[in-house]
Protein backbone atom coordinates (compact mmCIF):
# COMPACT_ATOMS: atom_id res chain seq x y z
CA UNK A 1 0.00 0.00 0.00
CA UNK A 2 1.04 3.56 -0.75
CA UNK A 3 1.71 6.02 1.49
CA UNK A 4 1.69 9.86 1.43
CA UNK A 5 3.95 12.88 3.66
CA UNK A 6 1.95 15.89 5.48
CA UNK A 7 4.40 17.34 6.29
CA UNK A 8 8.06 18.40 4.95
CA UNK A 9 9.62 19.34 7.92
CA UNK A 10 8.64 16.27 10.44
CA UNK A 11 7.04 13.08 10.79
CA UNK A 12 3.55 14.01 13.00
CA UNK A 13 0.90 11.73 13.41
CA UNK A 14 0.72 8.66 11.94
CA UNK A 15 0.76 8.08 8.14
CA UNK A 16 -2.70 8.52 6.30
CA UNK A 17 -3.53 5.78 3.16
CA UNK A 18 -4.04 7.06 0.18
CA UNK A 19 -7.66 6.69 -0.83
CA UNK A 20 -8.83 3.72 -2.67
CA UNK A 21 -10.29 4.51 -6.03
CA UNK A 22 -12.84 1.93 -7.37
CA UNK A 23 -11.33 1.17 -10.57
CA UNK A 24 -14.32 1.55 -13.12
CA UNK A 25 -16.38 -1.04 -13.74
CA UNK A 26 -15.05 -2.72 -17.35
CA UNK A 27 -17.64 -5.12 -19.80
CA UNK A 28 -16.90 -8.29 -19.44
CA UNK A 29 -15.69 -9.29 -23.22
CA UNK A 30 -15.94 -12.91 -22.12
CA UNK A 31 -19.61 -13.06 -21.45
CA UNK A 32 -19.87 -10.55 -24.65
CA UNK A 33 -17.80 -13.31 -27.04
CA UNK A 34 -19.69 -16.36 -25.42
CA UNK A 35 -23.09 -14.90 -26.41
CA UNK A 36 -21.89 -13.96 -29.52
CA UNK A 37 -21.36 -17.64 -30.05
CA UNK A 38 -23.97 -18.45 -28.82
CA UNK A 39 -25.83 -17.06 -31.81
CA UNK A 40 -23.80 -18.29 -34.52
CA UNK A 41 -23.95 -22.38 -35.56
CA UNK A 42 -21.29 -23.40 -38.26
CA UNK A 43 -20.87 -26.98 -40.22
CA UNK A 44 -19.09 -29.07 -36.97
CA UNK A 45 -22.45 -27.89 -35.33
CA UNK A 46 -24.71 -28.93 -37.90
CA UNK A 47 -22.49 -32.36 -38.01
CA UNK A 48 -23.24 -32.56 -34.13
CA UNK A 49 -27.24 -32.58 -35.34
CA UNK A 50 -26.60 -35.63 -37.45
CA UNK A 51 -24.53 -37.28 -35.07
CA UNK A 52 -27.33 -37.16 -33.02
CA UNK A 53 -29.91 -38.37 -35.57
CA UNK A 54 -27.53 -41.26 -36.43
CA UNK A 55 -27.61 -42.63 -33.07
CA UNK A 56 -30.94 -41.85 -32.01
CA UNK A 57 -32.70 -43.37 -34.90
CA UNK A 58 -30.33 -47.06 -34.60
CA UNK A 59 -31.04 -47.23 -30.84
CA UNK A 60 -34.39 -46.88 -31.18
CA UNK A 61 -34.04 -49.43 -34.10
CA UNK A 62 -31.86 -51.99 -32.83
CA UNK A 63 -33.04 -51.49 -29.21
CA UNK A 64 -29.08 -51.55 -28.46
CA UNK A 65 -26.52 -48.51 -27.35
CA UNK A 66 -24.95 -47.12 -30.15
CA UNK A 67 -22.12 -44.34 -29.50
CA UNK A 68 -20.56 -41.90 -31.61
CA UNK A 69 -16.63 -40.43 -30.45
CA UNK A 70 -16.34 -37.34 -29.31
CA UNK A 71 -13.27 -36.47 -31.83
CA UNK A 72 -14.39 -35.82 -35.44
CA UNK A 73 -11.80 -36.09 -38.06
CA UNK A 74 -10.82 -33.83 -40.90
CA UNK A 75 -10.92 -35.50 -44.50
CA UNK A 76 -10.13 -34.08 -47.56
CA UNK A 77 -12.75 -36.41 -49.68
CA UNK A 78 -15.41 -38.65 -49.32
CA UNK A 79 -15.79 -42.45 -49.93
CA UNK A 80 -17.62 -45.60 -50.37
CA UNK A 81 -15.53 -47.97 -48.14
CA UNK A 82 -16.02 -51.59 -47.31
CA UNK A 83 -18.06 -54.02 -46.87
CA UNK A 84 -20.87 -51.76 -47.61
CA UNK A 85 -21.30 -48.22 -48.28
CA UNK A 86 -24.26 -45.62 -48.48
CA UNK A 87 -24.65 -42.30 -49.48
CA UNK A 88 -27.45 -39.79 -49.86
CA UNK A 89 -27.63 -36.10 -51.25
CA UNK A 90 -29.50 -33.47 -49.42
CA UNK A 91 -29.67 -29.73 -50.69
CA UNK A 92 -31.94 -26.47 -50.28
CA UNK A 93 -30.95 -24.14 -47.20
CA UNK A 94 -27.66 -25.85 -48.07
CA UNK A 95 -26.25 -28.69 -49.88
CA UNK A 96 -24.41 -31.98 -48.58
CA UNK A 97 -23.23 -35.25 -49.11
CA UNK A 98 -23.93 -38.25 -45.89
CA UNK A 99 -21.68 -41.38 -46.27
CA UNK A 100 -21.58 -44.26 -44.36
CA UNK A 101 -19.86 -46.81 -44.58
CA UNK A 102 -20.14 -50.45 -42.36
CA UNK A 103 -17.82 -53.26 -42.27
CA UNK A 104 -19.71 -56.76 -42.70
CA UNK A 105 -19.59 -57.48 -38.61
CA UNK A 106 -21.45 -54.01 -37.91
CA UNK A 107 -24.01 -54.32 -40.83
CA UNK A 108 -24.89 -57.55 -39.46
CA UNK A 109 -25.44 -56.73 -35.66
CA UNK A 110 -27.33 -53.74 -36.69
CA UNK A 111 -29.34 -55.85 -39.52
CA UNK A 112 -30.16 -58.79 -37.03
CA UNK A 113 -30.74 -56.66 -33.80
CA UNK A 114 -33.34 -54.66 -35.90
CA UNK A 115 -34.79 -57.07 -37.29
CA UNK A 116 -35.15 -59.34 -34.47
CA UNK A 117 -36.62 -56.75 -32.46
CA UNK A 118 -39.41 -56.34 -34.72
CA UNK A 119 -39.60 -60.07 -33.96
CA UNK A 120 -38.42 -61.64 -37.06
CA UNK A 121 -36.98 -65.19 -35.78
CA UNK A 122 -33.70 -65.76 -35.75
CA UNK A 123 -33.44 -68.98 -38.12
CA UNK A 124 -35.23 -66.75 -40.69
CA UNK A 125 -32.43 -63.63 -40.89
CA UNK A 126 -29.82 -63.50 -43.96
CA UNK A 127 -26.34 -64.84 -42.74
CA UNK A 128 -24.48 -63.16 -45.21
CA UNK A 129 -23.93 -59.10 -45.43
CA UNK A 130 -24.25 -59.26 -49.45
CA UNK A 131 -27.51 -60.12 -49.04
CA UNK A 132 -30.67 -57.36 -50.20
CA UNK A 133 -32.20 -57.88 -47.48
CA UNK A 134 -29.43 -56.69 -45.20
CA UNK A 135 -29.13 -53.82 -47.93
CA UNK A 136 -32.29 -52.61 -47.96
CA UNK A 137 -32.54 -53.00 -44.37
CA UNK A 138 -29.82 -50.31 -44.17
CA UNK A 139 -31.22 -48.08 -46.60
CA UNK A 140 -34.24 -47.92 -44.84
CA UNK A 141 -32.79 -47.05 -41.49
CA UNK A 142 -30.46 -44.25 -43.70
CA UNK A 143 -33.92 -42.81 -45.23
CA UNK A 144 -34.91 -42.49 -41.25
CA UNK A 145 -31.60 -40.82 -40.40
CA UNK A 146 -31.42 -38.50 -42.95
CA UNK A 147 -35.67 -37.43 -42.69
CA UNK A 148 -35.17 -36.91 -38.87
CA UNK A 149 -32.05 -34.96 -39.32
CA UNK A 150 -33.69 -32.53 -42.11
CA UNK A 151 -36.74 -32.41 -39.38
CA UNK A 152 -34.19 -31.32 -36.93
CA UNK A 153 -32.71 -28.53 -39.30
CA UNK A 154 -35.69 -27.22 -40.08
CA UNK A 155 -36.61 -26.82 -36.19
CA UNK A 156 -33.41 -25.36 -35.14
CA UNK A 157 -32.02 -23.34 -37.96
CA UNK A 158 -35.39 -22.49 -39.79
CA UNK A 159 -34.09 -24.23 -43.00
CA UNK A 160 -35.72 -26.47 -45.35
CA UNK A 161 -33.51 -29.24 -47.11
CA UNK A 162 -34.19 -31.91 -49.47
CA UNK A 163 -32.98 -35.16 -49.44
CA UNK A 164 -32.82 -38.30 -52.77
CA UNK A 165 -33.10 -41.73 -51.97
CA UNK A 166 -30.04 -43.49 -50.15
CA UNK A 167 -28.19 -45.72 -52.45
CA UNK A 168 -26.68 -49.21 -50.70
CA UNK A 169 -24.10 -50.88 -52.22
CA UNK A 170 -22.04 -53.81 -51.20
CA UNK A 171 -18.40 -52.98 -52.59
CA UNK A 172 -15.24 -54.67 -51.86
CA UNK A 173 -13.00 -51.32 -53.18
CA UNK A 174 -13.18 -47.99 -52.12
CA UNK A 175 -14.98 -45.67 -54.38
CA UNK A 176 -14.85 -42.12 -54.47
CA UNK A 177 -17.98 -39.61 -54.59
CA UNK A 178 -18.20 -36.25 -54.38
CA UNK A 179 -20.95 -33.28 -54.98
CA UNK A 180 -21.84 -32.07 -58.10
CA UNK A 181 -22.04 -28.90 -57.07
CA UNK A 182 -19.49 -26.45 -57.40
CA UNK A 183 -18.66 -25.89 -53.38
CA UNK A 184 -16.48 -22.64 -52.98
CA UNK A 185 -15.15 -23.87 -49.20
CA UNK A 186 -16.13 -27.21 -48.89
CA UNK A 187 -15.67 -28.82 -45.44
CA UNK A 188 -15.51 -32.96 -44.94
CA UNK A 189 -15.78 -34.75 -41.73
CA UNK A 190 -15.78 -38.22 -40.61
CA UNK A 191 -17.48 -39.73 -37.07
CA UNK A 192 -16.80 -43.32 -36.09
CA UNK A 193 -19.81 -44.98 -34.51
CA UNK A 194 -19.56 -48.23 -32.11
CA UNK A 195 -22.04 -50.97 -31.71
CA UNK A 196 -23.19 -52.58 -28.59
CA UNK A 197 -20.74 -55.42 -29.53
CA UNK A 198 -18.08 -53.06 -30.15
CA UNK A 199 -17.81 -52.84 -33.66
CA UNK A 200 -17.30 -49.99 -35.65
CA UNK A 201 -18.97 -48.01 -38.50
CA UNK A 202 -18.03 -44.97 -39.56
CA UNK A 203 -20.26 -41.63 -41.33
CA UNK A 204 -19.01 -39.22 -43.42
CA UNK A 205 -20.46 -35.31 -43.95
CA UNK A 206 -19.35 -33.17 -46.77
CA UNK A 207 -20.88 -29.86 -47.42
CA UNK A 208 -19.84 -26.07 -48.15
CA UNK A 209 -18.39 -24.29 -45.09
CA UNK A 210 -21.42 -21.93 -43.79
CA UNK A 211 -22.23 -20.21 -40.87
CA UNK A 212 -26.15 -19.35 -39.49
CA UNK A 213 -26.51 -16.16 -37.29
CA UNK A 214 -29.70 -15.88 -35.25
CA UNK A 215 -30.49 -12.59 -35.85
CA UNK A 216 -33.27 -12.51 -33.47
CA UNK A 217 -35.46 -15.27 -30.76
CA UNK A 218 -37.81 -17.41 -32.31
CA UNK A 219 -40.73 -20.08 -31.71
CA UNK A 220 -39.73 -23.04 -32.77
CA UNK A 221 -42.23 -25.39 -34.13
CA UNK A 222 -43.17 -28.86 -32.21
CA UNK A 223 -41.20 -31.94 -33.68
CA UNK A 224 -43.75 -35.08 -33.53
CA UNK A 225 -40.03 -38.05 -34.28
CA UNK A 226 -43.16 -40.34 -34.80
CA UNK A 227 -44.71 -38.62 -37.94
CA UNK A 228 -40.90 -37.61 -39.48
CA UNK A 229 -40.57 -41.61 -39.51
CA UNK A 230 -43.94 -42.24 -40.53
CA UNK A 231 -43.05 -39.98 -43.69
CA UNK A 232 -39.41 -41.32 -44.24
CA UNK A 233 -40.61 -44.81 -44.19
CA UNK A 234 -43.32 -44.27 -46.72
CA UNK A 235 -40.80 -42.23 -48.96
CA UNK A 236 -38.55 -45.97 -48.71
CA UNK A 237 -41.82 -47.99 -49.82
CA UNK A 238 -42.88 -45.67 -52.85
CA UNK A 239 -39.05 -45.65 -53.68
CA UNK A 240 -38.54 -49.31 -52.89
CA UNK A 241 -42.12 -50.29 -55.10
CA UNK A 242 -40.46 -47.76 -58.10
CA UNK A 243 -37.00 -49.74 -57.59
CA UNK A 244 -36.71 -53.55 -57.00
CA UNK A 245 -32.60 -53.00 -57.66
CA UNK A 246 -30.15 -51.04 -57.21
CA UNK A 247 -30.02 -48.62 -60.51
CA UNK A 248 -27.65 -50.28 -62.72
CA UNK A 249 -26.68 -46.96 -64.35
CA UNK A 250 -25.03 -46.14 -60.91
CA UNK A 251 -23.24 -49.01 -60.80
CA UNK A 252 -21.59 -48.90 -64.36
CA UNK A 253 -20.88 -45.74 -63.75
CA UNK A 254 -18.84 -46.62 -60.56
CA UNK A 255 -17.63 -49.23 -62.60
CA UNK A 256 -19.07 -51.91 -60.13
Amino acid sequence: MRYQLHSSKSLVGPLIPRAAVAPAQQPDCRKETVAAKSKTLTTDDILVLLCGSVKKVLTTATQTDINYSPMVQKITRTCLRPDIGCFVLFDGGFSGLVIMNFCAQSAMEIYRAYMMSMGMPESELATQHTSDEVGNMLGELMNQIVGDFTGKVGHELMVSINQNQPKMLAINKEVLVSIDTNLDRAQARRVSFTTERRNVFYMELAMDKTEFIKLHDFEREEVDPDRIVEEASQRTVATTSREDVVDQDLLDELGI
